[in-house]
């Protein structure tokens, strides 16, 4: 993260992947030990050789029709709602943000996940539209990184009362009636996770990916949310004060190394300012782990998490 001074980052989420088609679409430095406030797994497994793409994108839908008329949800089912005009516009904008932030690398590609609400496709198809053929992989539709589950078609005055229940109750666990609860959302987007790794780890064996490569994922508010959540291994109470970012917005996850080939994830200064918009989040919650010989609790339970997801990886991959 780079705003405060703090340890470094101590484990790895060593996550996975499964082959999968690639239809023809077209580092920064050393880091100091001080600066990686907002860090994921810096140790990596490095006898097991983990592929770690560039970067890891996240963006949130353009402005859609049920973000400006929630009446939109009682007639059209969520995963049909449309783009604004204006959301549109912005997912234009951010195709063009996301080819500045790819550069003019040779080698820089993007590899795609959508969520399957039309309002993530069309957002991707115009971000799509201001990159170059060549630099885009390929592109996967991905059922587990939709937006929360509110219920079938929603009844303006139910889903006030249910909005206003989850306020007192606790976003993270309040589940809405014949919906999900965000507990759910972050059960799938974690299983998203190991697939996202699996998929890197082997279009890197078969040439398909490279070290400039960028994950891009256009999806929805919550599930990035989750997705930081379950990658930084945040609390519940970290949680509940994460902002969501705004319509077609990029969340930028950067890959860090230090002299010894270690490799994490850490977020960019702007994307964890985004993610602090009410101002009251800890970067020092953002941390997992410590430098070598530094133990804690956070540092313990992060090192298991990354074992597990370790074993994932050897079994599945």
């Amino acid at each position: 993260l780079g705003l405060v001074q703090g340890r470094e980052a101590g484990t790895t989420l060593a996550l996975s992947t499964r082959t999968v088609s690639s239809p023809g679409l077209g580092s920064r430095g050393q880091v100091p030990r001080e600066c990686r406030a907002g860090s994921s797994s810096a140790l990596l497994h490095r006898e097991r050789h983990h592929f770690r793409p560039r970067r890891i994108v996240l963006i949130r839908h353009g402005q859609s029709t049920g973000n400006v008329d929630e009446a939109s949800y009682t007639k059209t089912p969520d995963w049909k709602i449309e783009l604004t005009p204006l959301g549109r516009e912005q997912a234009s904008r951010a195709g063009r943000e996301l080819r500045a932030l790819m550069g003019n690398c040779a080698t820089a590609r993007a590899y795609c996940y959508v969520s399957p609400y039309r309002r993530a496709r069309d957002t991707l198809d115009l971000i799509l539209a201001e990159l170059d053929e060549g630099q885009v992989i390929g592109v996967r539709e991905e059922p587990r990184i939709s937006e929360q589950q509110f219920g079938n078609f929603q009844t303006e005055e139910a889903m006030r009362r249910a909005k206003a229940e989850r306020a007192s109750f606790g976003r993270f666990y309040y589940r809405f009636p014949s919906g999900e609860s965000a507990l759910d959302v972050y059960s799938r987007v974690s299983s998203f996770i190991a697939t996202m790794y699996r998929d890197a780890h082997q279009m890197s064996e078969s040439g398909v990916l490279t070290r400039e490569t960028s994950i891009v994922i256009v999806s929805h508010g919550l599930s990035a949310r989750t997705f930081i959540m379950r990658w930084f291994q945040l609390s519940v109470d970290d949680f509940e004060l994460m902002s969501n970012q705004p319509n077609a917005s990029l969340i930028v996850l950067d890959k860090q190394a230090n002299e010894k080939g270690d490799e994490w994830y850490q977020l960019t200064p702007e994307s964890f300012s985004v993610l602090n918009a009410c101002g009251q989040m800890d970067p020092e919650h953002m941390r997992v782990g410590g430098p070598p010989g530094y133990e804690s609790e956070r540092d313990l339970v992060a090192r298991d998490a990354g074992r597990v997801d370790a074993d994932d990886l050897e079994l599945d991959g």
